[in-house]
């Protein structure tokens, strides 16, 4: 096998030894941003929070919508609740609603007010948050970490701040009487 000569050997040397550098500096900086404790915290933050978001959402639709159908005025398919505006060329006269679904309208090219679904939507909202705040405060009550802190409208730019706060984070007036004097 051929020889390099001592220049050529020399030039691949380092060349090999800038890439080894380069790909040896790139993974320290890649680790330093991946592996650091603040991106693993805020990872599996969002991974938590992910599963309990699809629990809330199943308490909520699972278990405390169908205690709310059983009320007189409300029914299982809310979301299916909705008013004709416009009657489609293909409307039902026999039906009360002259179509049995809100798909079956809107295929047909009627004009629909679909206030269940919107319903639906504003009542699912309510009803997670509520839970969200009872879980909370169970938390709080249980554990003694506040998580529902209360707030308190600074009284020189009227926004909202923590009670316990010395000073506005917004307009930085001293809320313990300093700017009165």
């Amino acid at each position: 096998m051929p020889r390099l000569d001592e220049n050529t050997d020399r030039q691949l040397h380092d060349i090999e030894h800038g890439a080894r550098s380069r790909t040896l500096k790139a993974w320290d900086s890649f680790s330093n941003f991946a592996l650091r404790d603040n991106v693993l915290e805020v990872a599996v933050g969002l991974i938590l929070a992910a599963a309990f978001t699809a629990c809330a959402n199943s308490l909520v639709s699972d278990i405390i919508l169908p205690l709310i159908s059983l009320l007189p005025f409300l029914s299982r398919n809310l979301d299916e609740k909705f008013a004709i505006l416009q009657k489609g060329p293909h409307y039902n006269g026999t039906i009360s609603t002259g179509y049995n679904t809100v798909k079956q309208a809107l295929d047909d090219g009627a004009l629909v007010l679909a206030y269940g679904n919107f319903f639906d939507k504003v009542l699912r909202f309510l009803l997670i948050a509520v839970s969200l705040w009872i879980i909370a405060t169970t938390y709080s009550r249980t554990s003694g970490d506040n998580i529902v802190k209360k707030q308190v409208k600074c009284k020189y730019c009227r926004k909202y701040i923590s009670e316990k706060a010395k000073r506005c984070v917004n307009c930085t007036s001293w809320l313990d009487g300093r700017e009165d004097k």
